[in-house]
């Protein structure tokens, strides 16, 4: 993109002195930061016990830890407004028939999301390549575009997750949303790339991208590695999905559009600029069993300049 400066910024750049709402929460981002004036920007998802998001908590129900030292909230906000996606998709011999349900997947995350989220696609087999033509950035509500897009793709080859992985941070980076989601559907491990895990958990860390891994494995595929896709997950701050049958993976690609959407966005003045991982921890008080509180495990501290470095 056009340099974006790190979700940090772009959140105090939006919403002007702390404390204000308006830029909504969604799971899986960090902030990266240079001066005590940036914020650490931390989207949270809260849900009960049954999975239904909990959207209506008030800012003084939250308390942030850092390094298990608490912060002051100097951001809270719960809206929804575009975010960019980018929608890995895995084209590899083996998804031939599986890809039919991955367009339609795809195509319902697009009518589940906000109309004005900026929308890319990368399609890996043996390389990593734009699905969508020009290297074209469609919005949510250009059905029509994606869906074309989406039917050219022709499985074959072998598969380049991490790589696609790399790719994927790279075009979020490019975005001009503030927030920046990666959705990878894949039905294997890696077989060829030329980046490694390490690699990819690092620049996930590093990253201000979101980051949500569906894996579509057959029960005797040799390459299937569903711990990888919960460790980046994880890493990413979303959430790994390993539905039972492609045929459900429509519902999982909705479920994660309304998560997006659903959120809170949290914002904290680092207590550090030691170039260290910090941990995170989000908790509702007073403490309530009913909610289930998820975000980013942490941050670099000072990894602004890593990432404006690479673009």
């Amino acid at each position: 993109m056009t340099r974006v400066l790190p979700f940090a910024l772009c959140a105090f750049a939006l919403l002007g002195p702390p404390a204000r709402h308006g830029l909504p929460g969604s799971p899986g981002q960090t902030a990266s930061f240079r001066s005590a004036n940036e914020l650490v920007v931390l989207p949270v998802v809260v849900t009960d016990r049954k999975g239904r998001y909990v959207t209506d908590l008030p800012q003084d129900r939250f308390a942030v830890y850092d390094n298990d030292r608490r912060v002051p909230l100097q951001l809270f906000t719960n809206e929804d407004t575009p975010v960019t996606v980018g929608l890995l998709i895995d084209t590899s011999g083996s998804m031939r028939p599986k890809i039919g349900e991955v367009v339609a997947a795809t195509m319902a995350f697009a009518r589940t999301s906000n109309p004005d989220d900026e929308l890319f696609a990368i399609r890996f087999d043996d390389t990593v390549r734009d699905a969508i033509p020009e290297r074209k950035m469609l919005l949510a509500r250009d059905l029509e575009e994606l869906k074309s897009a989406m039917l050219a793709l022709m499985p074959n080859g072998q598969t380049t997750l991490y790589d696609a992985l790399m790719a994927g941070f790279d075009r979020a980076a490019e975005g001009t949303r503030p927030r920046k989601i990666v959705i990878l559907i894949s039905d294997g491990g890696d077989t060829s790339s030329r980046a490694t895990l390490a690699q990819v958990v690092a620049r996930a860390r590093d990253s201000n991208v979101a980051l949500y891994t569906i894996g579509l494995y057959d029960p005797d595929d040799v390459d299937r590695n569903p711990g990888v896709l919960k460790t980046l997950a994880q890493t990413g701050g979303g959430e790994r999905f390993l539905p039972e049958s492609p045929g459900k993976l429509m519902q999982i690609c909705e479920t994660i559009a309304r998560e997006i959407r659903s959120g809170y966005t949290i914002g904290y003045a680092p207590p550090d600029h030691d170039g260290a991982f910090h941990r995170v921890r989000v908790e509702i008080e007073p403490r309530d069993r009913r909610f289930v509180v998820r975000t980013r495990p942490g941050y670099v501290a000072g990894a602004a300049s890593t990432e404006r470095e690479r673009r």
